[in-house]
């Protein structure tokens, strides 16, 4: 690189000022940050095999074990309180509600000038609803049919309510994270995840889903929301390599 000329009006002197030069985005991440991308990379993996296994269970087997009990387990504990409670947890992941949430949580990111932050969620949710959909249509897997439940037209495998849930939920409470820290970050990771439990437990209770259809619907979720997180934190690393290479040496 050519080094930096002093400059002329002699405010560059040792005694004086000097303006600091912009600080150029990391073209590597530190030792901290490879930890952390091997982390995501190893959850992401584990999280596609969990979901393979589970379709491929699925498709050799057509129901697993526990899902010939969970749905009349849970149904032996209903109530009408507890059906209150159930279908207003499961509105929490329904597509109006999450579209609704996004339109607010995208427009408060674009007016506080976090263009990143909003591209980010907008990438995660919509590729979430996108593969979820695919998902269903490549495995056919039937909606349950119970005596006390309402048999939805659509398939079953995975739950979409509990995969965009947590993709959705999970993608704000990293966006708190990266932008206040583990003290909001964390409790916010919790909050979304004990979300996202809760309206897959909401469907297998309704009769609307099997156990592994919500499980799938976590794993799923998690892989592609950690798929896109790590791409969105290799991308501007990549960009700052080819700014410098265009800088004249």
């Amino acid at each position: 690189m050519a080094s930096r000329s002093e400059p002329k009006d002699g405010r560059g002197s040792a005694a004086g000022s000097i303006d600091a030069p912009p600080v150029d985005p990391p073209s590597t991440p530190d030792k901290l940050g490879v930890v952390q991308l091997a982390v995501g990379f190893c959850v992401a993996l584990g999280a596609m095999l969990a979901f393979g296994l589970i379709a491929i269970n699925i498709t050799n087997q057509e129901a697993v074990a526990l899902d010939t009990f969970a749905n009349p387990f849970l149904h032996s504990i209903a109530s009408p309180v507890i059906d209150g409670v159930m279908n207003a947890i499961t509105s929490l992941g329904s597509g109006p509600f999450l579209g609704l949430m996004f339109v607010l949580v995208a427009g408060a990111l674009l007016v506080r000038g976090h263009r990143a932050e909003a591209l980010f969620l907008a990438v995660a949710i919509g590729g979430s609803v996108a593969l979820n959909g695919t998902l269903k249509v490549v495995v056919e897997r039937p909606r349950p049919v119970l005596p006390w439940a309402h048999v939805l037209p659509d398939y079953s495998f995975p739950s979409g309510h509990t995969m965009n849930s947590l993709v959705f939920y999970l993608a704000i409470a990293i966006i708190v994270w990266a932008t206040y820290g583990r003290r909001l970050g964390a409790p916010a990771v919790v909050l979304a995840l004990v979300i996202a439990v809760a309206i897959g437990f909401s469907r297998i209770y309704l009769g609307y889903h099997y156990l592994s259809d919500v499980l799938a619907g976590l794993a799923a979720g998690i892989a592609w929301l950690l798929v896109v997180a790590l791409a969105f934190e290799t991308i501007p690393r990549s960009w700052a390599r080819r700014q410098r290479a265009k800088l004249p040496s």
